[in-house]
């Protein structure tokens, strides 16, 4: 039985519990640096295929590597499971999980046949806590020749365009007075914020195309008839790379300051001091990831116009900028719906990847 044929083997064997995992793990979905159950389960998965699981790593508490194999090529497969806020899977991490695991559990089946070692790293917080950037900087990759991991879309695109963020949160504070009896005696921090996403809006005009500024407010105030003396938003703001990112966020990190000069309120600026880089795709191993999935039947569609201008960002960029890695998207024919995760699509993704 040659390589290829055997990992299949494995694969078949684990496909049906791979597919109840990822039902789970989007049954329950935990917020980053929270999930409990699904470093738990993919843990448990994983040592009973034979692997060597240690968790807790890099002081992450829901992060894990299992270890398998013994060769002189270490190759890493990336696995996310956390959630987003109030939306739950959205992202398809759930799937994630599973396909990271199948491809693990897969490939150790043929690991000392052909030289390899193969960790799959379950790395938390991918939406925003920069897991995978913490667990670089704390060892988890040492070692490692190559990383990938793959994410669900609704088309098979080779290298997604993935580009540079940093997330942060604001806070004005302000001074609080009837709003009708004694309003001279206040300090409008919601004035500050306001002031602050006008001069953003003015801003617009003047970045580059490829850059993108977005936020929400957290908090816009108490009561209609009391000065606001609190509000709080949140930001994100990209660009192509890292470089380019520190120039735009200093120009909207002064709109912030602009709320601030014209109120009188006092600016608080927390997070962002891990932004996410952007994705450099090995392009050899990302033939070598095409090759495989089109003998698999997957096809990559030429980009339309709208996805060459579409953009993400994840902290798998911070790996590729440390060591050779691919982030490729696998089609699980979605559209219209972003996402769509029922047994059929997982029957007919999952196996399409763990062979790449």
């Amino acid at each position: 039985m040659d390589s290829k044929a055997g990992a299949r083997e494995r694969f078949d064997a684990a496909c049906d519990n791979l597919i109840a995992l990822s039902h789970r793990i989007h049954a329950h979905p935990e917020l980053g640096f929270e999930e409990e159950r699904a470093c738990a389960w993919l843990s448990e998965l994983l040592a009973d295929a034979g692997f060597a699981v240690e968790t807790g790593i890099g002081g992450l508490p829901t992060a894990f590597v299992a270890r398998a194999g013994s060769g002189p090529l270490h190759l890493a497969i990336c696995a996310e499971y956390d959630c987003l806020p109030g939306i739950g899977h959205a992202c398809g991490h759930n799937i994630i999980a599973a396909m990271s695991a199948g491809a693990g559990i897969a490939a150790a089946r043929v690991a000392d046949d052909v030289g390899l070692t193969i960790s799959v790293i379950g790395t938390p917080a991918e939406e925003g806590g920069g897991g995978k950037i913490l667990l670089l900087e704390r060892g988890a990759f040492a070692g490692v020749h190559a990383a990938m991991m793959v994410h669900p879309t609704p088309t098979d695109v080779l290298e997604l365009p993935i580009i540079a963020a940093t997330h942060f949160n604001v806070r004005y504070t302000g001074k609080e007075a009837h709003a009708s009896a004694f309003p001279e005696r206040g300090i409008n921090a919601a004035d500050a914020l306001t002031v602050a996403q006008t001069a953003i809006g003015l801003l617009r005009q003047h970045i580059r195309p490829t850059d993108r500024i977005h936020g929400i407010i957290t908090k816009g105030g108490d009561a209609p008839n009391v000065v606001p003396a609190h509000t709080a938003a949140q930001y994100i703001v990209r660009a192509q790379t890292l470089d380019e990112l520190g120039g735009i966020r200093a120009k909207v990190l002064r709109c912030f300051e602009a709320g601030a000069l014209a109120t009188g309120a006092k600016l608080e600026v927390s997070g962002g001091e891990k932004p996410y880089a952007e994705m450099r795709h090995d392009p050899e191993i990302a033939a070598v990831y095409r090759r495989n999935a089109e003998a698999l039947g997957r096809t990559f569609p030429d980009p339309t116009a709208a996805l060459q201008r579409a953009a993400a960002s994840t902290d798998m960029g911070n790996i590729s900028l440390a060591l050779p890695s691919i982030h490729p998207a696998i089609g699980i024919n979605s559209l219209p719906a972003g996402l769509a995760a029922g047994r059929k699509t997982c029957k007919r993704v999952l196996p399409r990847v763990a062979f790449v």
